[in-house]
């Protein structure tokens, strides 16, 4: 009986108001629309920095390819649409914070009052894992993986590569990097819906190991190095997502003020 007095009460007791189907559907149009606005306009401050911007993302480029290879550009505007592709890009990166926060704003309704002051922390620690999966991967996976693809050159082969291409390729490797550092936030928001715990996960722990290593094989090119170098990082936040599970779990315990 007094497990029972511990436990939260039923949610519908906290939330007394209830949206119907095309109410939620609204509201998710309006957080859309928001967080889209954001972007842009994020977008719009990082294209007039474009230049720095553009020197900043080609150091990797540059620096990862062989001795005597080089960046091209085939098409007169090529230039012009990099730098506006990599400002979009940059900006996805920079507005996290917003569009993340309506991801909250949207789920919030659906949460404990208690539950709501996570905002921030949500906010927070996932604005700072998607960038710091883009860093990871700028600065670490990235390198490697070109410098591995290249070392199956040839003294026949001269390589030249276009400078949109390798960008698409550095492009997705960082948004794949910065979504799967992403576990942490997602597991604290699947404990605080009381939807995992951290002996759920630690009993499925192999599992997400081999389902780690196949999420890692699909988001990165078909080689042994770039897949470790994603599948990796991935195993070391899942472990710490289960102390934010068990830390969450202790938290839900507790009555509700």
């Amino acid at each position: 009986m007094a497990d029972t007095q511990a436990l939260p009460p039923p949610r519908e007791e906290l939330s007394p108001e209830k949206m119907t189907f095309l109410e939620h559907l609204d509201e998710l149009r309006r957080r859309i629309i928001r967080a889209v606005l954001g972007l842009f306009a994020t977008f719009a401050l990082c294209f007039t920095f474009s230049t720095q911007i553009f020197d900043f993302l080609m150091g990797p480029l540059q620096s990862a390819l062989p001795p005597g290879g080089e960046l091209i550009a085939t098409a007169v505007p090529e230039i012009f649409v990099l730098h506006l592709k990599m400002s979009f890009f940059v900006a996805i990166f920079l507005s996290s914070p917003i569009w993340l926060s309506q991801v909250w704003l949207f789920i919030a309704p659906g949460l404990y009052e208690n539950e709501k002051k996570f905002a921030v922390p949500f906010i927070l620690f996932g604005s700072f894992f998607f960038i710091a999966g883009a860093i990871f991967a700028h600065y670490v996976m990235f390198p490697i993986a070109v410098h591995f693809f290249s070392t199956f050159g040839s003294q026949d082969v001269e390589i030249r590569l276009t400078v949109s291409e390798v960008f698409s390729f550095y492009s997705k490797v960082l948004l794949a990097a910065g979504l799967v550092f992403q576990i942490p936030t997602v597991i604290f928001l699947l404990a605080r819906m009381g939807l995992v715990s951290a002996s759920f996960l630690w009993k499925n722990f192999k599992y997400a190991v081999l389902i780690i290593f196949i999420v890692a094989a699909v988001l990165t090119p078909p080689d042994v190095v770039t897949q470790t170098l994603m599948a990796t990082p991935m195993v070391a936040l899942y472990l710490f997502s289960i102390g934010v599970a068990w830390l969450v779990g202790r938290d839900r315990q507790k009555p509700p003020k």
